[in-house]
């Protein structure tokens, strides 16, 4: 039974803001536009709209789409409709997505019209009781088409008006399963429950600088954790505007931070090289950004000073976490971002973190371990999977897979995944120490190095280089200053010049499919 006196839901978080700001601008997409009243009587509607179609509470519903207006509409329905919702990578394959329904026993699909074709491969054993499809009112189908596609929007507005009321779930129910890149052969389900998200929504906005008065730019896509629990939410939670794009890319993203006045802006490395590299930079005006936050991968120094420099207006913060944790742990704030740069910094308002050896004991102060942490933030576990839960909660600490160091002030430093540590010659070495050197080098725009299998090394160092346009660095450049510089046995074996590196659509670097590239 839901308790409405104690009650505090995603779906409530949005309730109230509506309550406190009924006519601030809440959600802008293109050209629509809805204030916080407006957009409570559609979430209201889409809620209704979802239980109508034979959804009940406690069921899964997948969303496959790319961010809209209606995808943060769907987020607050379910919640309120006490649908558990699992947002599904619309890069994965269909094989991918295909065991994501499955796993998840999902009983309808929220879906981007343009993706009809890979979906219903993905479907083509599973029987959903309905699509409902994310497209514009009225659009047509192939007449081949044998599933049950209906328009979401349509749904919605055939619907009466609905007054806010309580929403259908408990604090401690799980409102979302996401699911995890999937290093391993298969992705795992993140359960996260409706306390999970809005503790760590608590811990995001004290410790990220976060305000009611922002505009903030959402560019990301709403499946991952980061854009969807780190900014969207929160920034719900406290009632500030949001303004919507389906992909990051410079030619939009620039104009629409001068067009709305945008005051904060969340990307990993890579977007903001993106944006520094764009020729048209410099001819907006980009002086209302005062928050900007990174996240996915460590900021390089020179690209964190050439920000500085470009956008004196912005403060940076630096996000570290993971999906099971909500996903924020760690934040190295703007008055650390110089004096502590490639730090994560220290653990959030609301997590516990230490540094543990094989045997779950804390390390000595300067000795790497694995990032453990406690908190509420994180999840109950994973969906049907008790030995994978059982593994990550060992010895009572929730047990990340990072490697990181601390410093003699508690900074912590995340040297790298366990599964990017490379092994060559008998030696460990971090991929991202090799990476933070190359970034100084003129002329170089991006950087992966990985391990790849070799007979002699175990593992030889390669690294892979895109060039700033307009510059040409030769591999026999590189690898000098690499042996003028670091330790012999951190020196690249192989330099590869590369004219892209293959992303998430997140940003960040896919090194897995960097190593099967090169293990053909």
């Amino acid at each position: 039974m839901t308790d409405p006196i104690h009650q505090q839901t995603l779906y409530d978080l949005l309730r109230r803001s509506a309550v406190r700001y009924p006519d601030k601008p809440a959600l802008i997409c293109g050209h629509r536009r809805f204030d916080y009243r407006q957009w409570l009587s559609q979430v209201d509607n889409t809620a209704q709209a979802l239980l109508n179609s034979g959804l009940v509470p406690g069921q899964t519903v997948a969303i496959y789409a790319k961010n809209s207006g209606l995808y943060a509409t769907v987020i607050f329905a379910a919640a309120k409709a006490g649908i558990i919702l699992v947002p599904i990578n619309f890069m994965l394959t269909a094989d991918e997505t295909q065991y994501i329904l499955q796993h998840s026993n999902v009983r309808g699909v929220i879906a981007g019209i343009e993706f009809q074709n890979r979906l219903e491969q993905a479907i083509e054993l599973l029987s959903p009781d309905q699509i409902l499809a994310i497209g514009h009112r009225k659009w047509l189908l192939d007449e081949d088409s044998q599933k049950n596609w209906h328009s979401l929007l349509s749904t919605i507005l055939s619907e009466a008006e609905c007054s806010p009321s309580s929403a259908m779930a408990n604090n401690h129910d799980v409102a979302q399963i996401l699911y995890t890149s999937g290093t391993e052969s298969r992705p795992k389900g993140v359960m996260l429950t409706h306390q999970n998200l809005i503790t760590e929504y608590v811990s995001v906005i004290i410790d990220g600088g976060l305000e009611p008065d922002d505009i903030a730019l959402h560019a990301l896509p709403f499946y991952h954790s980061a854009q969807q629990h780190v900014f969207l939410g929160p920034y719900v939670y406290l009632g500030a505007t949001h303004v919507v794009i389906s992909v990051p890319k410079p030619e939009i993203i620039l104009p629409l931070i001068q067009e709305h006045h945008v005051t904060q802006f969340f990307a990993p490395p890579t977007v903001w090289i993106s944006l520094l590299r764009d020729p048209n930079f410099d001819k907006f005006d980009l002086s209302s950004l005062t928050k900007g936050h990174y996240g996915a991968a460590i900021m390089p120094r020179e690209i964190l000073l050439e920000l500085q420099r470009r956008l004196p207006n912005t403060r940076f913060w630096n996000f570290y976490g993971q999906t099971e944790v909500a996903p924020l742990a760690t934040v190295l704030k703007p008055e650390d971002q110089l004096r502590k740069l490639g730090s994560a910094g220290k653990a959030s308002l609301n997590v516990e973190t230490v540094l543990l050896d094989e045997e779950n004991r804390p390390v000595s102060m300067g000795q790497i371990g694995e990032i453990c942490h406690r908190s509420p933030h994180i999840m109950p576990g994973y969906w049907h999977d008790p030995e994978k839960t059982a593994e990550a909660f060992r010895g009572d600490w929730f047990h990340s897979g990072d490697l990181g160091i601390f410093d003699e002030e508690g900074y912590l430093t995340v040297v790298d995944r366990k599964k990017d540590m490379i092994k060559t010659g008998g030696e460990n070495v971090s991929s991202r120490e090799i990476e933070e050197y190359l970034y100084q080098l003129d002329g170089i725009s991006e950087v992966a190095v990985i391990g790849v299998p070799d007979p002699y090394w175990i593992e030889r160092i390669v690294a892979l280089v895109v060039p700033k346009p307009g510059f040409d660095p030769s591999p026999d450049y590189i690898l000098e200053r690499c042996k003028q510089n670091l330790a012999p046995f951190k020196v690249p074996k192989e330099i590869l010049m590369a004219p892209s590196l293959p992303k998430n659509p997140s940003g960040k670097i896919l090194k897995r499919d960097l190593r099967k590239q090169l293990q053909k």
